[in-house]
Formats: structure tokens, C-alpha cells, sequence
């Protein structure tokens, strides 16, 4: 491999990067339009150097590290706020952006552009899909405050299966003459109000949080 063919691999992985950091960056992520595209061209710099100082029998062997060495800059995209995890799309581009170098320096200039423009379509079109799917299907975690004696307690579930949600999740925690009864369900918003109608018109029902 001459210099000139290097040079133009890091150029293209320079315009990779770039391309989807761009994206990263114009949503505000962790990992902007710097780190996406240094990710891209260190891991086509790898690659290159791999295939140029390998041995005979295993000429890949500094690439194959790539993978593991780019788990540790996934992992610290990833955060927990209150019952969400976020930052996953953002590991799942490193962890992309670190696969399309790879494939630059090794030479396989046709797939990386169409996995580029996948990648696109998917960063930029998919949220649109997604907000659609949040409008309608939402999870909603509900905490009801009950008398303890109250037999509310067993037909609880089936005022939220009559509304049409899903239960995932159930617990219950007394305090003094009150248990709150947690549930997470999932719906269509519309019907996630109707029942907070049906459980503040309830008399039994002391407190609804969610």
C-alpha cells in the first residue's frame, strides 16, 4: 500500500466521520462532530497499520482489538437518569463510526459509503418514526394511594385492563393505614387519561402520582 492510497483513506474517513459527527453534534450529543470523526479516522489508522505490520498468520491482529478498545468509549455515553437509560444510540454510533473506519482501511470503500448513507437515514429520518410511535404508545409509572383495607386493591388491574394499558409492573408498599399501590402501564395516551379520570373520580383513591 503506498502513501498516496493512506492519505486518501484518511481523508475519506476524515468525511465519514464528519458526517455523521455532524449529526451527533447538531442533536446536542456527548460524542459530537470531534469525537465522532477522531473515532473514524483512529480506527482506519489502526486498521492500516495492522494490515501493514501484522504477521502472516494473523495479519488483523491490531484491528481485532478495535472492537474492545471502543466498548470503553460506549460505555461512558451511557448514563441512567431516574427509570431511563440514555446515550445508547450514541454508544451505538461510536461503535459504528469505529466499524466504518475499519472498512475504510481496509480498503472496502463501497460498503462504508452505503452503510454512511444507512447510518444517515437512520440518525436523521428514524427520530421523526420514533416521536410518532411515543404519540401513540406511552409508559406511564402510576403510584395510588389506597386505604389498606380498601377493596379497590383487587380490582385495581382491571380498571387499567378496561382502559386498554398493559401492566408490567406491579408493587405494593404500606404506610400506616395507606398502601401505595405502583404500576407501570402501557397505552395510547388517550387512554392513560381516560383512566385518570375513572381513579380521581374513585372515593377510595387518596393520591394518584405518575
Amino acid at each position: 500500500m503506498n502513501l498516496a492510497e493512506e492519505i486518501l483513506k484518511l481523508l475519506l474517513a476524515m468525511l465519514v466521520g464528519g458526517l455523521i459527527g455532524a449529526e451527533r453534534e447538531f442533536r446536542d450529543k456527548s460524542a459530537g462532530f470531534r469525537t465522532i470523526l477522531l473515532i473514524t479516522v483512529g480506527a482506519t489508522m489502526f486498521t492500516i497499520f495492522s494490515l501493514g505490520i501484522g504477521n502472516e498468520t494473523n495479519p488483523t491482529r491490531i484491528a481485532a482489538n478495535i472492537v474492545t478498545g471502543i466498548g470503553f468509549l460506549g460505555a461512558g455515553a451511557i448514563l441512567r437518569e431516574g427509570n431511563r437509560v440514555i446515550g445508547l444510540t450514541t454508544a451505538a454510533t461510536i461503535w459504528l463510526a469505529a466499524a466504518m473506519g475499519m472498512g475504510i482501511g481496509a480498503g472496502r470503500y463501497a460498503l462504508v459509503g452505503i452503510a454512511t448513507a444507512l447510518t444517515l437515514v437512520v440518525l436523521w429520518v428514524f427520530p421523526t418514526f420514533e416521536h410518532w410511535l411515543d404519540r401513540t404508545r406511552k409508559t406511564i409509572t402510576y403510584e395510588i394511594a389506597l386505604p389498606v383495607q380498601s377493596a379497590r386493591r383487587k380490582t385495581l388491574l382491571e380498571a387499567f385492563h378496561s382502559e386498554g394499558l398493559q401492566v408490567h409492573y406491579e408493587r405494593e408498599v404500606k404506610t400506616g393505614d395507606t398502601v401505595i399501590v405502583t404500576l407501570r402501564a402501557i397505552g395510547r395516551p388517550e387512554n392513560h387519561r381516560k383512566l385518570l379520570e375513572t381513579l380521581f373520580q374513585d372515593p377510595e383513591v387518596r393520591e394518584v402520582k405518575c
